[in-house]
């Protein structure tokens, strides 16, 4: 199903078309088009509306999961300086999620048709139109699935009274990633730290791609040496 010499037309639905690309859709998908305005992916209405979330559905949906699910261990006995300390446990885990899930599934190398297409709706849409403000957070439903997997993950590693507590600390790192992402793209931040963020994250996108797969910090990207070198640095080589 891959085309050769297939060129993408921008003004027709993109999601099948993407797959055709073959192995020239790594070299496409991170030639980034700085545009507010976000391309339209799918013919249906229907299925084109799934495709897009505001920023502020990720703590109207989740936060009241967070407080149930850390409510649920004080309900168990747990104290309050317990339950912080497990709650940053859990934000410290997404954190090393975050890093993982961006470096080694969202920028996997694909050139299938399928693997294209998959990756243009996983991630490889927000790398082609960052400024995309209505694709740029996770869907809810989406966000549900994996869940499921994250639940029992955290029952393997921890007692039955820490694991909802421990999941609504990760599930509000989430949270606050994803808020901060979108922050980071569409904010002008004035003060310092989240200025830095923003040009740290914004050079993933504009300049070294391969490298700064960290979102709200660059700390993993310290630990697995992914910190990508300053522009000076690079002149000096």
């Amino acid at each position: 199903m891959v085309a050769q010499g297939f060129s993408v037309d921008l003004n027709k639905p993109l999601v099948f078309q993407v797959g055709h690309l073959g192995e020239d859709y790594q070299e496409w998908v991170h030639q980034p088009i700085a545009s507010k305005e976000g391309p339209r992916f799918f013919e249906s209405n229907f299925w084109e509306s799934l495709t897009k979330n505001k920023w502020w559905y990720i703590p109207l949906v989740w936060l009241p999961v967070v407080c149930w699910s850390i409510s649920k261990s004080v309900r168990m006995g747990h104290n309050f300086p317990q339950i912080g300390l497990i709650v940053c446990c859990g934000i410290f885990i997404w954190t090393l999620m975050e890093y993982t899930l961006h470096r080694f599934l969202f920028h996997i190398k694909t050139k299938s048709y399928w693997g294209n297409t998959l990756h243009y709706l996983l991630h490889g849409c927000h790398h082609k139109h960052p400024m995309d403000g209505l694709r740029l957070v996770f869907p809810p439903a989406a966000t549900a699935v994996l869940c499921f997997p994250f639940w029992n993950l955290l029952k393997l590693v921890s007692t039955p009274s820490t694991t909802p507590a421990l999941f609504g600390g990760g599930l509000l790192g989430y949270v606050m990633y994803d808020v901060t992402h979108y922050y980071l793209h569409h904010a002008q931040p004035t003060s310092e730290v989240p200025r830095n963020l923003k040009k740290y994250h914004l050079n993933h996108h504009f300049r070294i791609q391969n490298r700064g797969f960290g979102i709200t910090s660059s700390f993993w990207d310290k630990v697995f040496g992914t910190l990508p070198q300053s522009k000076a640095a690079a002149k000096s080589i």
